[in-house]
């Protein structure tokens, strides 16, 4: 195919050239189709596309053919693009990709307003007995529509395929006076340990993050900041430094603003404080025995 060589080289243009190249028949299937349905996703690396079995078709370089047949429900129209539905995109990826991949993408769709939680069961239920839906029960079980970025969901995925506990996401904590402190990454609260991923959003507003992280570490929040490089070339170190401070009891300040917080703006209960007493009782003693 030849274009116009002022027209600018976007997706949306190689798209159109491989429609042009390609039977009616043909849908775009895959990471295509998330693109089209508005994912955070590579849309031609390569294109994917589905095509009903019984057309011929020879091979199509930058393109990868898939045979298979789609319900009449299972296709829609996105930017002039024949593609498939979001759940018949959703459940061909939670086939094809890795686990983390596959929740990465799943975990972009309740943003978009696209598909849910609720949406993803169904689909298991529907699929029940064809080809790979014990893969698609596995991704809607890891899924977290809370939370907000592609890396963020791969540092909780290395934490849970690591075999740690699932740490909640996105969570905002409150002080006992109902003042807002901030929203870790990722939280687990029996631990009082948030977890971060500092991508270049981070370096964009380091100072408003380093004034959150204060305010975090001061009422006894322990912090731990994983990069780019951590989760995708390290994801072994992230584990074990996590595991480490999971096994470790936090240490409860006495300072003004640390007797109590809350998850989303409900302040400590009376079992947290008393631990809290329990602990500068503690350390009373170690100090008096001195």
């Amino acid at each position: 195919m030849y274009v116009w060589a002022g027209l600018p080289d976007t997706s949306e243009l190689r798209l159109e050239a491989a429609r042009r190249r390609l039977p009616p028949a043909a849908v775009f299937s895959g990471l295509t189709a998330a693109w089209l349905h508005g994912l955070d996703v590579a849309a031609c690396e390569p294109i994917e596309v589905t095509i009903p079995k019984g057309i011929g078709v020879s091979a199509r370089s930058g393109i990868v053919v898939r045979r298979a047949a789609l319900a009449q429900g299972e296709v829609v129209n996105l930017r002039g693009m024949r593609a498939t539905s979001i759940l018949r995109t959703l459940s061909d990826l939670c086939i094809r990709l890795s686990v983390m991949e596959a929740v990465v993408v799943v975990d972009m769709a309740p943003h978009t307003g696209l598909a849910g939680l609720a949406d993803l069961d169904a689909l298991c239920v529907t699929r029940a007995h064809r080809v790979g839906v014990t893969n698609l029960r596995r991704v809607a079980g890891l899924a977290e529509p809370a939370a907000e970025s592609p890396m963020e969901t791969r540092l909780r995925m290395v934490l849970v395929l690591g075999g740690l506990p699932r740490p909640q996401a996105q969570v905002p904590l409150h002080d006992c006076q109902g003042r807002f402190l901030g929203r870790p990454d990722l939280y687990y609260p029996d631990h009082r340990l948030g977890l971060e991923y500092d991508g270049g959003v981070h370096r964009t507003s380091m100072a408003e993050d380093n004034r959150r992280q204060n305010r975090l570490l001061g009422a006894g929040i322990r912090l731990l900041r994983f990069t780019a490089g951590d989760v995708l070339h390290n994801p072994r170190s992230v584990t074990t430094e996590v595991r480490t401070m999971l096994a470790s009891r936090p240490v409860f300040h006495s300072g003004a603003g640390t007797r109590g917080f809350g998850v989303g703006g409900k302040p400590a209960g009376a079992g947290i404080r008393e631990e809290w007493r329990r602990e500068r009782e503690i350390r009373t003693e170690i100090i008096g025995s001195g």
